[in-house]
């Protein structure tokens, strides 16, 4: 799942640095200039932010897609393998037992 999500997570990530980067000229064009060059700024961080809003929704609906299929693949082993599941869920609760305990 991670495998997937990691190259639209650094696109992402670098599309928000840019925007933090375009926004940081324009601030400091604001003090100085408010000709064309701003309105181009301006118009730029707008592009990029609409840009990265929509790829972090692409990335949530991806997520969620993702992790509604791992709640059928588990809702269906469960079902299949019914003392499977609570043989596993009385380990999982052991060990978290033993670790709270050791605390």
């Amino acid at each position: 799942m991670f495998e997937t999500i990691a190259p639209q997570r650094e696109k992402l990530t670098s599309d928000l640095r840019q925007v933090i980067a375009d926004t940081e000229e324009l601030l400091r064009m604001s003090s100085s200039e408010t000709g064309d060059s701003a309105a181009e700024v301006r118009s730029r961080i707008q592009n990029r932010l609409q840009a990265a809003r929509a790829q972090l929704t692409e990335l949530q609906d991806m997520a969620v897609a993702k992790a509604k299929a791992a709640g059928h693949a588990t809702d269906e082993f469960v079902h299949e393998n019914p003392w499977r599941s609570i043989g596993i869920a009385a380990a999982v609760g052991l060990v978290v037992g033993v670790l709270i305990a050791r605390r």
